[in-house]
């Protein structure tokens, strides 16, 4: 049963019911009445038995919820006229007979015990569409309509209350309350949000905290014993705990949540940011949104789809901040619209066709240019680097400039920064919805959730068993090595009765960026996540690119696993390095990231860890994969060759130096087929001829002069290929990590040896370590003073203090010198 309340002036449309509904029966004309239709927060029922069909579909199309005719032969006569059935409810005549019509589907009456007898009947009539016809009681005033409301409703509590859900417009829940027949009149009858407390009575909400809330409607159940009220809640929100909701941190998704922004944006936007110039360029945000809409219409594959509609959407809710309007008045006019039953055909205007003919024809005649100029044109010339010989730059090093030349990096693109900043804020402001968003667009793969916990299923770490062995044992040795670098607590007597101390603990949180990319690299995870579970970190999130069918490498996943990890996070890129810096509904913060990347993953570290709003630290910066070899005369070529090729293999803007000491031009020679021979052989030779276009062959004298050039390029991986080379390792200042002599390449310490292969590239290792287990661990210093102590330095601290006009600092020795 739905209880109406009557209305006899169109103010009284306006004003609205917040149960059930209104029903309008006064002789306003019919524009006036449609107006206060539109204007309403609730549902407005209308008496149409003097109005023509036009008139009553022009009421409907206002977005009145139904009409209201006096017995079937006028029902007959609306339907007859394309007034859709549903929206129809009958009065007057035999209500027993007007259930059972087979078209009805709602009936009015005026007396609770008229509604409760045809409510028996209705259960037994089933209309055509297989739902009950719906039995409206209307009444005179709002006393009249509370107690119909509330006689009806049930409990089985004890207590005679009410379990009552609170939602919010958007039908998002906030909390749990009580209410009681007292509770609910008041609420209904001041519009705002009322409850009966357990322990302390009516519970008017907001009432000391401000935090108050605007009733919008009250609905019972199917079973009329549980409630719902929709309110409107003001800041800070409904729970104590200061957020929206009681469920959780009550974070809003979507639509919503950008709408928060925008609003924090507009009410902070600083001179010169682009959401100002949103605000105050003329036409700026209207070009914008003219813009996102051409892309959305160019757009594609679904994921394209997905992204500019985001894009517009955006832009749309700026306009309406702009307008001080909001998503409420969107949903109430889409609420509106729902109701029309009348439909517009739907055609384009005139301006929009003719651009969208122009487009087609000139996308036809660029394909058949593209077709003429491709059947007309010389077969592509294959250069060199293409198919030719694989050959390194050679550089005298008595010429200066080209020795400068050749140890420059590969450059990297100069709007890292530019293009990661944009996916870091977006994930920081969306949290998981951005996530899977650049998911879908940069990996291919659709996921429902962005993250993988701990336990995990052994379905998802399925490796044959001697791969299983081999990280076994780079595991193995690994943690060996990191083991041994804890070191004990330092303690130290400065003075006599003076003992500083040093100690370690965990960072508690880290996450560890796995790449994907061109290469599955279950070797990271071993030498980023076996030194955290060294350290005692207690929560460790590992970030990995998932495959297109949506799952991770099995290989990462097993290390995850022997690492003790407590989620995976199916992400890549800056969005993967947001996601962990600032966390999201799904993702969890941390307080430090590791991991090497491409220089968006560099980017992204570096604007987080500047971000004292995200908190969190980083290892180091990162560039290109580099080995630089040194090599005397005696070096075998074939092993030098292989160490090249073992970096030059990650990418295309990977670099590989060799400093060859006094070869002659037999030797380079020799050097260079070693090097086309290998590389030819390898899967990833494409990829190898680009890094090898940027790498060189230099040419010195002495070891002393290899080892010099060498410190200036601070290599990410140092390889010394000389007679005696442990001797050599005294002149190293400035590497990564360094291999000692012929039988030790590169690729053991990227795997299996033992030391660390997360190191400082582009030239960091000037000033960084490698990942160690000093990484996950931060030091805090104490001291303690005796009597001694304090009468040894406390003098001097005193006088310190006192020249730098700190008094407070000096008087806190004072006093305690005074009770000696």
């Amino acid at each position: 049963m739905v209880w109406l309340l009557k209305g006899t002036t169109t103010d009284d449309i306006e004003t609205g019911a917040l149960i059930g509904g209104i029903l309008y029966t006064g002789k306003d004309p019919v524009p006036q009445i449609s107006a206060a239709i539109k204007a309403a927060h609730s549902d407005t029922y209308v008496n149409v038995d003097n109005l023509n069909v036009e008139d009553v579909i022009e009421l409907l199309n206002a977005g009145a919820k139904a009409v209201v005719v006096n017995g079937i032969e006028n029902y007959e006569k609306l339907v007859q006229g394309d007034v859709p059935s549903q929206r129809i409810i009958v009065s007057g005549g035999n209500p027993e007979d007007i259930v059972t019509h087979l078209k009805v589907n709602g009936v009015l009456v005026d007396t609770a015990e008229k509604a409760q007898a045809i409510e028996k009947v209705a259960y037994k009539s089933l209309t055509n569409s297989g739902s009950l016809p719906r039995v409206y009681c209307v009444a005179d005033n709002l006393d009249a309509q509370l107690d119909g409301f509330i006689s009806r409703l049930q409990t089985d509590r004890a207590d005679g209350l009410y379990v009552t859900i609170v939602t919010d417009a958007g039908h998002r829940a906030l909390g749990v309350c009580y209410s009681s027949k007292e509770s609910i009149i008041e609420a209904v009858k001041t519009r705002t949000g009322i409850y009966q407390s357990r322990s302390r009575g009516l519970w008017h909400k907001g009432a000391s905290s401000g935090a108050t809330q605007q009733l919008l409607s009250v609905h019972s159940d199917c079973d009329r014993d549980a409630l719902n009220f929709v309110v409107d809640q003001s800041a800070p929100g409904f729970c104590h705990n200061n957020t929206p909701s009681c469920f959780g941190l009550g974070e809003v998704h979507g639509l919503l949540k950008l709408e928060r922004t925008i609003e924090a944006r507009i009410n902070n936007a600083s001179e010169g940011s682009y959401t100002r110039r949103l605000l105050d360029e003329p036409g700026l945000l209207d070009c914008k949104i003219k813009e996102e809409a051409e892309e959305l219409c160019e757009a594609e594959n679904l994921y394209d789809v997905a992204w500019e509609a985001a894009d517009l959407f955006y832009f749309v809710l700026v306009k309406l901040a702009k307008k001080g309007l909001s998503l409420k008045e969107v949903e109430r006019n889409l609420d509106q619209k729902s109701k029309k039953v009348t439909r517009r055909k739907g055609d384009a205007k005139p301006k929009f066709l003719a651009q969208a003919a122009e487009r087609l024809t000139a996308a036809a005649k660029g394909l058949a240019a593209s077709v003429t100029s491709s059947a007309e044109s010389e077969p592509a010339k294959i250069t060199e680097n293409d198919t030719g010989k694989i050959n390194m730059q050679v550089v005298d090093s008595s010429n200066q400039e080209d020795v400068a030349t050749a140890l420059k990096r590969p450059a990297q693109s100069s709007n890292a920064f530019d293009l990661a900043e944009p996916i870091v804020e977006n994930v920081r402001a969306r949290g998981d919805i951005a996530l899977l968003e650049y998911t879908a667009k940069f990996e291919k793969a659709e996921l429902l959730s962005p993250v993988l916990t701990a336990p995990f299923d052994p379905k998802l770490m399925q490796i044959e068993p001697e791969l299983k062995e081999s990280i076994d044992l780079a595991c193995a040795n690994v943690e060996k090595f990191h083991e041994a670098q804890i070191v004990d607590t330092l303690k130290v007597e400065t003075s006599p009765g003076v003992i500083c101390s040093r100690f370690s603990r965990p960072i508690a949180r880290v996450g560890l960026y796995v790449p994907g990319g061109t290469a599955i690299l279950p070797s990271t995870a071993i030498h980023l996540g076996i030194p955290a579970k060294v350290a005692g970190c207690k929560f460790i999130s590992l970030a990995t690119p998932p495959r297109a069918d949506g799952t991770p490498s099995p290989e990462v996943m097993y290390v995850a696993h022997k690492i003790g990890a407590s989620q995976v996070v199916l992400a890549g890129g800056a969005q993967a390095v947001a996601a962990m810096a600032y966390g999201t509904e799904s993702v969890a913060k941390v307080d430090k990231i590791l991991g090497p990347g491409n220089q968006f993953v560099t980017a992204a570290k570096m604007i987080c860890s500047t971000d004292v709003n995200a908190q969190v630290s980083i290892d180091m910066p990162a560039g290109p994969s580099e080995v630089l070899v040194v090599a005397d005369k005696n070096a075998n070529k074939e092993y030098v060759a292989s160490d090249l090729l073992s970096q030059a293999e990650h990418g295309a803007d990977s670099q590989v130096i060799l400093i060859s000491i006094d070869w002659s031009a037999k030797d380079i020679a020799e050097m260079q087929d070693a090097v086309h021979r290998q590389a030819t052989a390898l899967p990833r030779c494409d990829i190898i001829r680009k890094s090898i276009a940027h790498s060189s062959i230099i040419n010195v004298d002495s070891i002393e002069e290899a080892l010099d050039l060498s410190n200036i390029y601070a290599p990410e991986h140092l390889i010394l290929q000389v007679d005696n080379a442990s001797s050599v390792v005294d002149l190293v200042n400035n590497a990564g990590s360094v291999f000692v002599g012929a039988l030790s390449p590169e690729s053991c310490g990227d795997y299996t040896s033992g030391t660390n292969h997360t190191l400082p590239t582009y030239g960091y290792a000037n000033q960084y370590s490698g990942v160690n287990t000093d990484s996950y661990l931060k030091y805090i210093t104490s001291q303690e003073l005796t009597p001694e102590g304090l009468q040894n330095i406390g003098q001097a601290t005193v006088r310190i203090a006192e020249r730098e006009g700190l008094q407070g600092h000096a008087n806190a020795v004072k006093v305690r010198l005074a009770k000696q």
